[in-house]
């Protein structure tokens, strides 16, 4: 059988990112795409999401969760909360507490029926707000998880896992994949041009700084 990828693509830069280094390793035809519409504030990210997976054809789900939205309590699907910038040693107020576990369960559910062993996520423990979800060992758990729970055999990919925002963007550039960042959202706020302010932003920006290459979404 084929080796077939499903890529958790945001619409952002790491998910991006992490979508060029499968199609490194997989044929295009053998990979898709699933995005989430949580009741993320920055659903620009969605139509990112859309237009770089046309960019290549790829198969592009789209799977609504509205479940985040109704819990609320974080900034990124509450209004009526505001953002906090920076790093802390609390989680920040944009933690959407198990959005990654549900990325993956259903991602998994969906790979499922259509005979998909590879998932590939953009998460990172070193350059990050933080997260726990975004930890290697929570994806490593969860790869276990998914195995059982459906009988079925996952491989979790998480590229990025250990680099940092520089290094990320050194691999984009490797990857052949800068161009693309020009087409995604990082933003928290949903602006574009994006607001430099929020701590998405901060990382963004930290890593091309360190890298020493112009971010191409701000040219």
């Amino acid at each position: 059988m084929k080796e077939r990828a499903m890529i958790i693509l945001s619409g952002g830069q790491d998910s991006t990112t992490c979508l060029y280094w499968a199609l490194k390793r997989f044929h295009v035809d053998n990979i898709e795409a699933v995005t989430f519409d949580y009741g993320q504030r920055h659903r620009i990210e969605i139509a990112c999401a859309k237009h770089i997976a046309e960019q290549h054809n790829i198969p592009h789900h789209i799977i609504p969760i509205n479940s985040f939205e109704m819990l609320g309590q974080n900034s990124l699907t509450d209004n009526k909360i505001e953002f906090d910038g920076g790093h802390h040693r609390e989680l920040p107020k944009t933690f959407v507490p198990g959005r990654n576990l549900i990325f993956l369960t259903f991602a998994a559910s969906l790979a499922w029926q259509k005979k998909i062993n590879h998932l590939v996520i953009g998460t990172a423990q070193t350059d990050y707000s933080g997260y726990p979800d975004c930890r290697e060992n929570t994806i490593k758990a969860m790869e276990k998880t998914l195995n059982l729970g459906l009988d079925y055999f996952f491989k979790v990919h998480a590229p990025l896992m250990h680099l940092t925002k520089k290094e990320t963007v050194l691999l984009a550039v490797e990857l052949d994949a800068l161009d693309a960042l020009a087409l995604t959202h990082t933003c928290y706020r949903g602006e574009r041009p994006p607001c430099l302010d929020c701590a998405a932003c901060e990382l963004r920006a930290k890593g091309f700084e360190e890298a020493g290459i112009k971010d191409p979404l701000l040219n």
